[in-house]
């Protein structure tokens, strides 16, 4: 009876899990709005950074003890059209951001294959911005805020070039020029952003360079409301690793940390944005609430002084695309830990590659589920078998326990102690088929996780009916087939003596097929094959068992 309790303590925590998760989607802390002092600035600008201060911009507000708001330059800036083999993307000639990015590998929805999903946008509730710009002391520099002049509308990446490039120009009336470099690559989703100064002017200038995302709390377009995933910012230091910066940790204190290396992003489900700066420099990294919900997280670098007649650089790349660790690992390091499996990274990570090496030999993720559940299975066959091997004894010994419950009625002194005796006589350790079980909660756990984070499953195609392994079944075969399976399972199990506890599990497969029923066939396809071969195993364990005595 001890298993049927930890079966029931795993299943009810599990539901527990995903219902806290729920929850936290419904009813968890949502983003406050920030009253703060708003400036006049076009529908196009939406920020602007402080300057004339040794402290990190001041996003809308300006710093009250030094710092004076840039505001934005009169007219309006043009979008520039940029295309590559992977990106297409619209930049604001006022302050070079990047305004829109499109993702062209990568779908918004299955129904929609001529239409590519739009990761940066610039208009609410999905608004999610790249900007960057310098900050002079005691000069005139441009920010994001003010206009470049551009030689050309558009630019598109031409068959057998490898690399896009263009700039954007800034000419200050004191002798200050500045040059916005883009820099493109063909089959990568990193983008080279530089800004070249030339100080032509008669004095000394002090400058530091900003880069920074802006966005508000709108999930993933498409994403399940039945799964969390994070969204929000993460920053990466030599020292604390991969930490994470929830946007209520935005709210409560604004982010300002000095770093060696590292870098700063947004991440959203499958999709991210970071900026990776100069590994050997010092900046610091810095987040800030804005109003109308917005969200900043971004990095200043360290002063520069340029000499009359000088040049300086400042250099830095931004990715913006899918997770995928091999392209995310080459880099920055540790940009491949945004494809987040907790806690439980050191499992999960070895189980990502095992399922990506199945996929490169059957070139179908359905297929490379089944195969990595049932090489999991496989691992932990002899647990399993001490696991069932005691279930089936136990099940043997279910008529001579009712029996004993029976006959000693509510004394469950009498009763606990004459069930002893029986295991005892009988040489069966009722706490068996624990430990295997236990044991195996981390992996199944961390493959869930693994199923969940991975990009590739988004919209890939198994067989017959399941056209994308990230949404639901679409007419609930899988979830029906699982929840059926449950129900065969607990039938080899030892009935529970508790009335209450066995109407409980009974009702259990029924609640798990509405659950399931919500969630990416992925997963449950996982749990199908998985519970399969768990019968499989099982049926031929008790038959043994029974058979032999």
């Amino acid at each position: 009876m001890d298993n049927q309790r930890l079966l029931l303590t795993i299943a009810l925590f599990f539901i527990g899990f995903l219902l806290y998760q729920q929850w936290q989607l419904d009813y968890g802390p949502k983003p406050q709005v920030v009253t703060q002092t708003e400036i006049n600035t076009p529908s196009n600008s939406t920020v602007s950074p402080a300057s004339g201060s040794d402290e990190i911009p001041n996003i809308d507000v300006p710093d009250k003890k030094t710092a004076s708001v840039l505001k934005p330059e009169s007219g309006k800036g043009e979008m520039i059209q940029v295309e590559t083999d992977l990106l297409k993307l619209e930049i604001n000639t006022q302050g070079g951001s990047i305004e829109k990015l499109w993702l062209k590998d990568y779908p918004v929805a299955l129904d929609k294959k001529d239409e590519p999903f739009e990761l940066m946008n610039n208009q609410p509730p999905n608004l999610f911005l790249a900007q960057s710009g310098l900050i002079g002391e005691a000069v005139k520099v441009p920010s994001h805020t003010n206009l470049y002049m551009a030689s050309a509308k558009s630019y598109r990446m031409q068959d057998g070039q490898d690399t896009l490039e263009f700039s954007l120009q800034w000419q200050g009336q004191d002798g200050i020029k500045v040059e916005k470099v883009f820099r493109f690559h063909r089959n990568s989703y990193v983008v080279d952003v530089e800004h070249k100064v030339v100080n032509d002017s008669t004095q000394n200038i002090k400058l530091k360079e900003y880069r920074q995302f802006q966005r508000t709390e709108a999930a993933e377009p498409g994403q399940s409301k039945f799964i969390h995933t994070y969204l929000g910012g993460v920053i990466y230091t030599p020292e604390n690793h991969y930490e994470k910066i929830e946007f209520s940790d935005m709210l409560e204190a604004n982010l300002k940390r000095q770093v060696s290396g590292g870098w700063v992003a947004m991440l959203q489900h499958y999709f991210l944005g970071a900026w990776v700066p100069p590994s050997d420099q010092t900046h610091v990294f810095f987040t800030q609430t804005l109003s109308q919900n917005r969200y900043v997280i971004g990095i200043v670098s360290s002063n520069q002084v340029v000499e009359p007649g000088k040049q300086a650089a400042f250099k830095g790349l931004m990715f913006a695309g899918p997770k995928l660790q091999d392209e995310l690992a080459e880099v920055a390091p540790g940009l491949d830990l945004t494809v987040d499996y907790g806690f439980l990274t050191v499992l999960a990570q070895p189980i990502y590659w095992a399922m990506k090496f199945i996929h490169s030999i059957f070139g179908n993720w359905g297929w490379s589920i089944i195969f990595l559940t049932f090489l999991i299975k496989l691992a932990f066959y002899k647990l399993s078998e001490k696991s069932y091997k005691s279930m089936a004894n136990m099940r043997k010994l279910a008529p001579r326990m009712k029996a004993l419950k029976e006959r000693f009625g509510d004394d469950k002194q009498r009763l606990n102690q004459a069930m002893m005796d029986m295991y005892k006589t009988e040489k069966i350790n009722p706490l068996g088929g624990c430990l295997p079980i236990v044991v195996q909660i981390p992996v199944f756990i961390s493959l869930y996780w693994v199923l969940l984070e991975s990009v590739e499953l988004r919209q890939a195609p198994f067989i017959f009916w399941i056209h994308d392994l990230s949404a639901q079944d679409p007419y609930y075969i899988l979830p029906l087939i699982m929840g059926i399976s449950m129900f065969i399972q607990q039938k080899l199990n030892p009935a529970p003596m508790d009335p209450m506890q066995a109407k409980v599990m009974m009702a259990l497969p029924f609640i798990f097929t509405v659950f399931f029923a919500f969630f990416p066939s992925g997963l449950v396809l996982y749990w199908v094959v998985n519970n399969i071969l768990s019968i499989s195993q099982q049926w031929v364990i008790t038959k043994r068992i029974e058979e032999a005595k």
